[in-house]
């Protein structure tokens, strides 16, 4: 899903006159969109056949959430030094390479007979898959002119919501007739199909300049030990590290556990269970767009509202979820977990656009795979394994009346960003004085 944002943040790589003709530029958008589709619908099938896993290897919550954990644990750990491997060596070579290990991973998942095998499997899909959103727009931005940037970045991101539904729903359908193992096959098979097309269209050679300017910038970047402070200089940056990640914990549990909520207790079968949760899937990448849209909208003329949308966008998605886990099964309970489900991740833009504020426009690609990393690490890999653990004491309902006082946790973080925002920027110098004092700064 658009869980990770921080991914598609990339410095000016666009030129102002593309490289490559119109056609080949679609033509490398549209096979990198659907390299992403496969990312995440690898990466979401596991979800709709937690039940089958649940009742052939007679596996805990506990196991079962540790095997969406550690895909995010491998995206977060490797995302930067992959990305800056890729950047020297070639993003072309890397994202053919990244395809074809996460498929290959998936189709080991398809074949695997205990849970340690699936375990090892899903730690390769966290391997091929953790620089591929930072690679993949890299290249995309680069055959496109800038004029267009925030709307490819818009719809590549969209491409992990859309990957994710396809994979919980596509993998439930197959799941249910063919059983488990055919899921995972027919992901990998798409991604492998996918990565030699890739391979034979898309090269350096026709991407041309464009695919080679950053290298050469990348070798000139000063050494990430002198860069790594500056990414932490400020309260305010790192609260907006932590809220962002406390809310995706909130966001990932809810997509990794609703199938299973859905079997549980609404008796649905997992092809039906996989269908709805991917409704659910789709409402949170559509409440990360949104609630982006209106943050930027509302900070026009007021740069601290951008915190203001995100500690509504927490506190609301904590009433919204407690008090729908606490009703009994049937339509209201479903509308107040769709209506939190949309607003849970609603922080990711906001917290985003709070990082580049914050960050000197050089640091912007190491600032935002810190913002990946914290993404990964506090939300996107501990919430379906914490939930998991929780479900094992107090049932999976149990579990998601207490996974919403998240929120309170990454509430509290941007209120303590949002009030020491004016006074960091000030002492960054990133706005003037006249500026910080004016009364459209103030929230």
């Amino acid at each position: 899903m658009g869980l990770h944002t921080a991914d598609t943040a990339v410095p000016e790589t666009s030129p102002v006159i593309p490289a490559v003709s119109r056609s080949y530029a679609w033509l490398v958008f549209a096979l990198s969109f659907g390299l992403m589709l496969s990312d995440y619908m690898a990466r979401q099938v596991l979800n709709a056949v937690f039940p089958m896993l649940k009742a052939e290897w007679l596996l805990s919550d506990a196991q079962l959430g540790s095997l969406t954990g550690i895909v995010a644990v491998m995206v977060g750990v490797l995302t930067f030094p992959l990305s800056l491997l890729a950047d020297r060596w070639g993003r072309v070579k890397s994202l053919v390479i990244a395809a074809t290990v996460w498929s290959l991973a998936t189709l080991g998942c398809a074949v695997s007979a205990s849970y340690g095998q699936m375990f090892l499997g899903r730690f390769m899909v966290g391997v091929g898959e953790a620089a591929y959103g930072s690679v993949g727009i890299a290249v995309v931005l680069s055959v496109f002119p800038i004029s267009r940037r925030a709307t490819l970045s818009g719809a590549f991101i969209g491409g992990g919501s859309f990957g994710s539904v396809l994979g919980v729903s596509i993998g439930g359908v197959i799941a249910q007739e063919h059983g488990w193992r055919w899921a995972f096959g027919a992901m990998g098979i798409f991604g492998l199909v996918l990565a030699a097309i890739y391979g034979i269209v898309v090269t350096e050679k026709r991407l041309g300049p464009a695919s080679t300017r950053n290298s050469a910038k990348s070798g000139e970047r000063a050494p990430v030990r002198t860069q790594l402070p500056r990414l932490f200089s400020t309260v305010s940056v790192i609260c907006a590290y932590i809220g962002s990640g406390l809310q995706l914990f909130i966001a990932m549990s809810l997509l990794a556990w609703m199938p299973s909520f859905l079997n549980r207790y609404y008796a649905m079968p997992p092809a039906k269970a996989g269908l709805t949760a991917g409704v659910f899937a789709l409402i949170s990448g559509t409440g990360m767009i949104l609630c982006g849209i209106v943050a930027d909208r509302l900070s026009r003329k007021a740069a601290a509202r951008k915190w203001t949308v995100a500690i509504a966008c927490s506190l609301t998605s904590l009433v919204l979820l407690m008090i729908g886990f606490q009703l009994p099964a049937g339509l209201l309970q479903l509308v107040l977990i769709a209506t939190g489900t949309l607003v849970a991740a609603g922080t990711a833009g906001p917290a985003a656009a709070m990082v580049a504020n914050l960050t000197p426009a050089a640091l912007a690609a190491t600032a935002f795979a810190t913002l990946t990393l914290a993404n990964s690490l506090l939300g996107l890999a501990p919430g379906p394994a914490v939930t998991g653990m929780l479900a094992d004491h107090l049932g999976l309902l149990g579990a998601l009346q207490v996974v919403p006082l998240v929120a309170l946790a990454g509430g509290t973080a941007f209120i303590i960003g949002k009030s020491f925002y004016e006074k960091d920027l000030r002492r960054l110098g990133l706005l003037p004085d006249t500026v910080l004092k004016s009364p459209e700064f103030q929230s």
